[in-house]
């Protein structure tokens, strides 16, 4: 098993362990002894579901309770992939980040980053998404660190931090946050974001190439049409089984997810011969399964599947399945 699921990071987090003194291969093995045994996923997206275990374990391993916060300042974000390229070769910083938002299932399919102007201040978000875990804390702060070099490498070190929200709780100590990041993050958040001044955004690139810039993107677009994980429909279904039970999986929330328009998402599942309602159910039909099989009580059930009441939950399973959940449950058996 990677320590990670992206090529790129793996290569700056195996760097980074041995700045801080560390034996990368010692750490492997100590994950693998740590990790959490799970099936296969179906849909293919086994390293990307992998992640987690080196995160989870990292600090435990380490013996450092913000190693995340370390990796990060070790890190140097050396440009290792067509994505990295794509930001150097960019006219000002905003074309940067549009590449980066464009192709950021290359370097990892759970990111469902996103950047919003508001006013004076833009948003960027970086949320990363994996089955059956909350935020990260290590990884994120690690991501945080990193992504604020690489943005600063990309500007002629002008790039600024207004703020940083992270979805997990506050940490006990935070003072490593304020001397590494400048500022006191906030914690508890809706996402993982960087702020920084939106005049940043129009800032020219000395390293700009708009014919290498062309050239990359068709690159780039070549290897995103590869990825499996990328079609519209897996990430859809992904992102369903990340949210359900747990956030809205609504048209319009979904389309947000995916920085797309509710009309354009509706517009592309269509032309697939698909709608949000089909693939919510055939969603929805599998988690109630695997719950009954846990041995779930039907409340647990009903909420896991994203019903707020019982009523609901039993007509939607009777129309999938012909019979009721306590029909299945006496079918499956003890748990």
């Amino acid at each position: 098993m990677p320590l990670t699921h992206s090529a790129t990071l793996r290569r700056l987090l195996y760097e980074a362990l041995s700045d801080l003194g560390l034996d990368p291969g010692q750490v492997y093995l100590g994950i693998n002894q740590h990790r959490r045994l799970r099936p296969p996923p179906a849909d293919g997206r086994l390293h990307h579901d992998d992640a987690p275990q080196f995160w989870l374990a990292a600090d435990a391993l380490c013996g450092d309770p913000d190693i995340g916060l370390h990796l990060g300042e070790a890190m140097k974000p050396r440009l290792l992939d067509v994505v990295g390229y794509l930001l150097l070769a960019s006219r000002d910083l905003e074309e940067a980040l549009v590449s980066f938002l464009r192709f950021q299932h290359i370097l990892s399919g759970g990111f469902v980053a996103q950047m919003r102007v508001e006013g004076d201040h833009a948003r960027l978000v970086i949320d990363l998404n994996y089955l059956g875990y909350s935020s990260l804390r290590q990884q994120m702060e690690c991501l945080a660190l990193l992504f604020t070099k690489l943005l600063g490498s990309i500007t002629d070190g002008e790039f600024r931090l207004l703020g940083v929200e992270f979805r997990h709780p506050r940490p006990a100590r935070v003072s490593e946050h304020q001397r590494l990041f400048g500022l006191m993050p906030a914690f508890g958040c809706e996402h993982d974001v960087l702020v920084f001044p939106a005049a940043l955004l129009k800032r020219p690139s000395r390293t700009a190439n708009p014919d290498l810039h062309r050239l990359l993107w068709g690159h780039a677009e070549t290897q995103l049409a590869a990825l499996a994980g990328n079609d519209l429909l897996n990430r859809l279904r992904y992102l369903l089984e990340v949210r359900l039970g747990r956030a809205s999986c609504t048209l319009e929330a979904c389309a947000a997810e995916l920085g797309m328009s509710a009309g354009a998402l509706q517009r592309a599942l269509a032309e697939q011969g698909a709608n949000l309602r089909r693939l919510r159910e055939s969603v929805q039909r599998g988690r109630a399964m695997e719950l009954l099989r846990e041995g779930r009580t039907l409340r647990e059930v009903a909420r896991g599947c994203g019903f707020s009441e019982l009523s609901p939950f039993y007509r939607a399973f009777r129309r999938w399945y012909g019979a009721t959940p306590d029909h299945w449950r006496a079918r499956l058996g003890p748990a």
